[in-house]
């Protein structure tokens, strides 16, 4: 299996196939779902201090804050713009 990553801001990378949805952070669902992640400790938040613009909800129930507008990242993630693990371990 081919590992394919997502650049979610500033250098960092998730996997492709781990990401269930990409959405905005206004709705009071959305902001529960980080307030509950947060209190279980599966909140990564990648927005270097930066607004949050992006939640990245993933399949192992973890949250990731980006502060990538959610449309740049679907444009990554539909496009040749996923980053191929394609190292040869020598």
């Amino acid at each position: 299996m081919d590992l394919k990553f997502v650049n979610i801001g500033f250098g960092n990378v998730i996997s492709s196939n781990r990401i269930i949805a990409i959405v905005k952070p206004e709705s009071a669902p959305i902001k529960r779902i980080i307030n509950e992640a947060r209190e279980q400790g599966k909140l990564i938040d990648a927005t270097y201090g930066r607004k949050t613009r992006a939640v990245i909800i993933c399949d192992s129930n973890h949250i990731v804050l980006s502060s990538v507008q959610p449309e740049t990242m679907a444009q990554r993630f539909n496009s040749k713009e996923l980053i191929e693990n394609n190292q040869n371990t020598d």
